[in-house]
């Protein structure tokens, strides 16, 4: 089959892409290269240099597509709140044009990377998908736009759509060099510097996080589910566990021998107190859960990072 997976030079995308070419797939990648980077795309994967926002290339790039795992889009949620403008227009004009031309061009399937934010920290706990959302940041509301015209452009235009709602990815190609980078590398890159990390708010805020290998088995599975099980249907990918972020930070100073101790700042603008998803459906459909404890997938990314895998951009 042939892929286009946009966002492919970036963190998750990249893995995905890796994957389906392991799988024997062509794959084709689309990436502006703003968060992304040229070295994570294997050499004999077509990277076509461009935005989603764009739709004369998504045009372009989409035609031939048997599968699309649409995984571009402005992430941060820090950059939502100082420049909205700029996250919807990557983010649900972005989504849009990749439907439209997805269905135009007569694309099987195509995968929607969505977000817990879209909850807003507000749902009952463990969140079930069926939870209101009550986004809270810019950000936030751009991945609820771009759920909706998913699914939509199922129920109006037939194009099966799929949407995952992914809980606080980590892994390996995750960089700490970004004025919006998460936590988990931040917290890596402050022991490697010996300097106190940081930690906004108390620390006891909770998260559901979920390894990148978990992502990549999801969407293999979403590719091949059957229609009439997962079409138009949105699924949380978590692990379905919480974790504090001072619990977090305790553990990868373990893994590290570190004795830093952290410093506490002012919470962020538009950050959820808490976050914990329900994994029923994903495991009832898609037979999905995350192979991966937190305490495994912080060892494998610190062994990355220590190995100088940022740095080298591998």
């Amino acid at each position: 089959m042939r892929f286009l997976i946009t966002g492919g030079a970036g963190f998750i995308g990249s893995h995905l892409a890796d994957a389906m070419r392991a799988a024997g797939h062509e794959v084709v990648v689309l990436d502006d290269l703003t968060t992304g980077f040229r070295e994570h795309v294997a050499p004999d994967v077509e990277l076509v240099e461009g935005s989603v926002a764009d739709m004369d290339v998504v045009r372009r790039v989409v035609r031939g597509a048997d599968i699309v795992l649409h995984h571009a889009a402005a992430r941060a949620v820090a950059r939502s709140v100082e420049d909205p403008v700029s996250t919807d227009r990557a983010n649900t004009g972005g989504t849009l044009n990749v439907l439209v031309a997805a269905r135009d061009e007569g694309v099987r399937r195509v995968v929607v990377a969505s977000s817990s934010s879209v909850y807003g920290g507000v749902a009952p706990q463990p969140t079930p998908e069926e939870a209101e959302l009550t986004p809270k940041s810019p950000y936030a509301v751009s991945k609820v736009a771009g759920e909706h015209y998913a699914r939509v452009f199922w129920e109006l235009f037939g194009l099966e759509t799929v949407r995952f709602r992914y809980f606080n990815v980590f892994g390996p190609r995750q960089r700490p060099d970004s004025p919006y980078a998460a936590v988990i590398p931040l917290f890596a890159q402050a022991i490697l510097d010996r300097r106190q990390p940081e930690i906004h708010g108390d620390g006891l805020q909770t998260r559901d996080f979920t390894y990148i290998d978990d992502v990549v088995e999801a969407n293999r599975r979403a590719i091949s589910a059957p229609s009439d099980v997962v079409a138009g249907k949105v699924y949380n990918i978590a692990q379905g566990k919480s974790t504090t972020i001072l619990g977090l930070w305790e553990e990868l100073a373990r893994i590290a021998g570190s004795e830093l101790q952290p410093s506490f700042t002012s919470p962020r603008p538009g950050d959820v107190r808490s976050s914990l998803a329900s994994i029923d459906r994903a495991a009832a459909d898609l037979g999905f859960r995350a192979a991966f404890e937190v305490p495994d997938g912080v060892e494998r990314f610190w062994t990355w990072m220590s190995g100088a895998g940022c740095a080298s951009g591998s």
